[in-house]
């Protein structure tokens, strides 16, 4: 519990924290607008709902909302290396793991609170911001199956934040660089994701819907390409799950191990 109060203080401290929360939702906000104003008439989708609530801009590596989370992970990091707070960050290799733990829960629950913070102000912004001709409809008149199917991707969204910030802590302990690590947060989604499609490919499935409307480099791909944004509506894939979660876990791993080998955090 030391150590969760430590980060938190640490992070409360730096203004760098609120310089980004505020960033991230200030731009997740004019996102929002911004797509609100150029859906077409009629009545609103449930697809153009979750891409306006999350603000994907296509192209973009990550959403917004996760290129913040991942900037916080890695300068959590990074003011840890430049000016170390904790004597136990050069004393023992089990202490020093004890910390990054602490980080990554402190970092994880930031995320969390951060993606409720987007989707909550971005479904305000979207709801004033609806062109008069284009009508609301189940997304915004509680239509149980509407609010369903709005909740996978918007699940999906709040993961991927989650896990942006783990990764840009993690890749920054591995290179003990904040903005190397954040580089390399950016560049993970251009390299994996169409590795993906063509595991995805060669095993005769596709992107899920709920999961390809919040990614907006492969969103922005399809859009090139002239392809259905929508996909299809199946459930998660084990073979995608896998995709997602092995980097990460050979990430994690990769930090223990290297965590072994030095003297200090």
């Amino acid at each position: 519990m030391r150590v969760l109060a430590y980060e938190v203080r640490r992070l409360r401290g730096l203004r760098s924290t609120w310089f980004i929360l505020g960033a991230a939702l200030l731009c997740d906000a004019a996102v929002a607008a911004v797509l609100a104003r150029q859906l077409p008439a009629g009545t609103l989708s449930v697809g153009a709902a979750v891409r306006s609530v999350t603000a994907v801009v296509p192209l973009l590596p990550l959403p917004i909302a996760a290129l913040g989370t991942g900037a916080l992970g890695a300068l959590s990091y990074g003011h840890e290396v430049r000016h170390p707070g904790l004597a136990a960050s050069h004393v023992s290799y089990g202490r020093r793991l004890g910390l990054l733990a602490g980080k990554l829960t402190v970092i994880g629950l930031l995320s969390a609170l951060l993606a409720l913070a987007t989707v909550l102000l971005d479904t305000l912004v979207l709801r004033l911001a609806l062109a008069p001709a284009v009508e609301p409809g189940p997304v915004f008149g509680a239509d149980a199956q509407a609010l369903a199917a709005a909740g996978q991707p918007l699940a999906v969204f709040a993961g991927l934040v989650v896990l942006a910030g783990w990764t840009g802590l993690l890749t920054t302990s591995l290179v003990r660089s904040a903005a190397a690590g954040l580089l390399i947060l950016c560049a993970l989604p251009p390299l994996l994701e169409p590795g993906l499609s063509l595991i995805l490919r060669q095993a005769g499935r596709v992107w899920p819907a709920q999961v390809r409307e919040v990614l907006p480099f492969q969103y922005g791909l399809d859009w090139v390409r002239g392809a259905d944004p929508q996909g299809a509506a199946a459930p998660l894939d084990p073979v995608l799950l896998a995709g997602v979660l092995t980097p990460a876990a050979l990430l994690l791993v990769a930090c223990v191990l290297v965590q072994a080998r030095r003297r200090a955090l």
